[in-house]
């Protein structure tokens, strides 16, 4: 089932995220409702706080990418209760959006590589480095449980000049062509 993407300026995405149990109630549902809302929405990654739920989860496909790439075939994962051990120094900078702040693209930098320590949906415990765009998308993802969005990553000059764009958000005035709140 599609779930709704709550938009920028819903108080659920500034929310405090808390660890969820394998006793969650309809844990494997909701991660398929993750990963098709993700789909019918054409994204890579979909955080809990995204679809109205203030727990740490969040999900990344990047099937799409493996004619690029085939380690990216039927790449999808959940990511349970996750956190960022390390951040590489080094940094790299690129276009992002974000469903949850449609129609905004703006540069962010980010650590090239990240070591996360996670559960997946049968809660075993797994310890990765990732790099490059994975670790674009895991921290993108990452903030949305810190109650942190990307345009929380740009300039105060860039964000200045998107302030329409956000303001047109917040009044209902930019539809997205998927289920949002």
């Amino acid at each position: 089932m599609q779930l709704p993407i709550y938009l920028y300026g819903q108080s659920v995405l500034r929310k405090e995220t808390e660890n969820i149990e394998a006793d969650y109630p309809g844990f494997k549902e909701l991660i398929a409702n993750m990963f098709e809302t993700l789909d019918k929405a054409d994204g890579v990654g979909l955080a809990a706080p995204q679809v109205g739920l203030s727990i740490r989860l969040f999900i990344v496909d990047l099937t799409a990418l493996a004619n690029d790439d085939d380690k990216y075939v039927n790449y999808k994962k959940a990511f349970v209760n996750p956190q960022i051990l390390d951040y590489s120094e080094e940094t790299c900078s690129m276009e992002e959006g974000c469903l949850s702040v449609p129609d905004i693209h703006e540069n962010v930098v980010r650590s090239c590589k990240v070591r996360i320590r996670y559960q997946d949906e049968e809660f075993r415990m797994h310890e990765e480095t990732f790099s490059d765009y994975e670790a674009r998308v895991i921290q993108h993802e990452y903030d949305h449980l810190e109650a942190k969005i990307f345009t929380d990553r740009i300039s105060p000059i860039r964000r200045q000049l998107i302030k329409s764009k956000l303001t047109n958000i917040l009044k209902g005035r930019t539809r997205p062509y998927y289920k949002y709140k």
